[in-house]
């Protein structure tokens, strides 16, 4: 299930994309899927092992209408890649992750190219905090979340290191009551009923979108969705010139 809405996106076959933090492939599979060029990017190679299995299906399903789709080992801190070299970036669920977060959010702007599309998707404070709350497994683990964001405080850093802020949205509004039922019976307790329930009506939905999820997915989102979505682009040189104009006349 993609954390990002698409309606929001100017995506052409063609474009060059970076999936960082690709997981098992979901964001990159659509770009791929839908022409684009895209580079997935991950610092766990057996996750990238899932990446490339979805890639080679997705080539499977839609033949000669997709782009090309390169699957490599990298990290945040120092993406391998020239400056301006991407039309759009893709960092989802991943920032919550790493203890020098505004250096990764200066290289994710960095590979941009000027006028591009940038999307940061990380978990929302109010029910990431109950997963908190619940559970210490939840995320004092190898790995896990060591910060909650503000959404006004992730604007507010990326704005910083050079992102002009677009717009913004919650995502996953059946995900988070998920999330709950496991942190209340334990992350890794996999004999409970209720979340092996609730797991079942998540496949289901992803599966068959029935209206009446779909319904509650957009109900529930803005109250309690699981992600929050930021769309951001690198000013063009002109923007920027403009406003370094502007903060010397202040």
């Amino acid at each position: 299930m993609l954390t990002f809405d698409t309606d929001r996106l100017d995506l052409r076959p063609g474009m060059r994309a970076l999936d960082v933090g690709c997981g098992q492939g979901r964001h990159t599979g659509y770009l791929y899927a839908h022409g684009l060029d895209v580079v997935a990017l991950d610092h766990d190679e057996d996750v990238l092992e899932t990446t490339r299995e979805h890639v080679a299906e997705t080539a499977q399903m839609f033949g000669d209408q997709v782009g090309t789709a390169t699957v490599m080992r990298g990290d945040a801190y120092a993406l391998p890649f020239e400056d301006a070299t991407f039309d759009l970036v893709v960092a989802s669920e991943v920032l919550e992750h790493l203890h020098d977060d505004e250096v990764a959010m200066s290289e994710l702007l960095r590979v941009v190219k000027p006028g591009g599309q940038l999307i940061v998707t990380v978990p929302r404070f109010g029910p990431e905090l109950i997963c908190w709350a619940l559970s210490r497994e939840y995320h004092e683990v190898s790995g896990g979340h060591i910060r909650i964001y503000r959404r006004s405080q992730l604007r507010e850093r990326l704005t910083r290191a050079g992102a002009e802020f677009v717009d913004a949205h919650h995502n996953h509004g059946l995900h988070a009551p998920y999330w709950w039922l496991k942190c209340a019976v334990g992350v890794n307790n996999e004999d409970a009923l209720l979340p092996r329930l609730y797991h079942k009506l998540l496949v289901w939905d992803l599966m068959q979108q029935p209206l009446l999820t779909r319904m509650a997915e957009r109900a529930l989102a803005p109250f309690i969705g699981k992600s929050v979505v930021l769309y951001l682009r690198r000013p063009t040189e002109t923007a920027a010139a403009a406003d370094a104009e502007v903060g010397l006349a202040s």
